[in-house]
């Protein structure tokens, strides 16, 4: 039998990725009274990692609460973030169209690191990852850029792009896991999944 899940996000990717090594799962939201946002606040100093690891164990925390408040069958919770580092600066998803192009056009020609910390949680034992990875841009034009931004892909993402829809156009090379740079590294997840089980 398959292994089973809730998992506690709203990416349509992580489902996708958890579909694809066979692991069932279903969604464990918040609901409207939960500020799931807050809990992705940045610290003042805070590094990239310290960052990723402290705000998916938040949103674990979170998830496990809303498991027993909502009465459900006992279950491993899996909880996942993603953010996108140029050195120490953490680019998370951006506010507007403007926001997204400033990101790009500060990855245009560069390299930058993807950070996505998973953790699973249950009875009481908590298991966590992260995955570091290392993604190179071309250096873009602002056509090339405004047309990116107009194509409403960068919204939701973290560093204002998606390694798998039209920004692989332009990236020139990928180091670590690129399932993780999607948003749920596989190999760290099922590593995860068996040492919990």
């Amino acid at each position: 039998m398959p292994p089973f899940v809730y998992l506690a996000s709203q990416s349509p990717r992580r489902s996708q990725l958890l579909t694809q090594i066979g692991v069932r799962h279903t969604l464990l939201l918040p609901d409207a009274s939960e500020d799931a946002e807050s809990l992705e606040q940045v610290h003042a100093g805070e590094a990239p990692k310290s960052y990723v690891q402290r705000v998916t164990r938040l949103k674990l925390q979170a998830a496990l609460e809303r498991l027993l408040q909502r009465g459900l069958p006992p279950a491993p919770v899996l909880c996942a973030d993603t953010t996108v580092a140029l050195g120490r600066d953490i680019l998370g998803k951006p506010q507007d169209a403007a926001h997204a192009a400033a990101m790009l056009r500060a990855l245009s020609g560069r390299q930058h690191r993807v950070l996505t910390a998973v953790a699973l949680g249950q009875g009481g034992r908590i298991v966590q990852a992260c995955s570091v990875s290392q993604v190179r841009f071309a250096a873009l034009s602002e056509a090339q850029i405004q047309a990116y931004v107009a194509s409403g892909e960068p919204m939701g993402k973290a560093g204002a792009y998606a390694v798998q829809g039209l920004a692989a156009a332009h990236i020139v090379h990928i180091s670590g896991s690129y399932s993780g740079i999607m948003g749920l590294p596989l190999c760290d997840t099922a590593q995860l999944l068996e040492a919990l089980n």
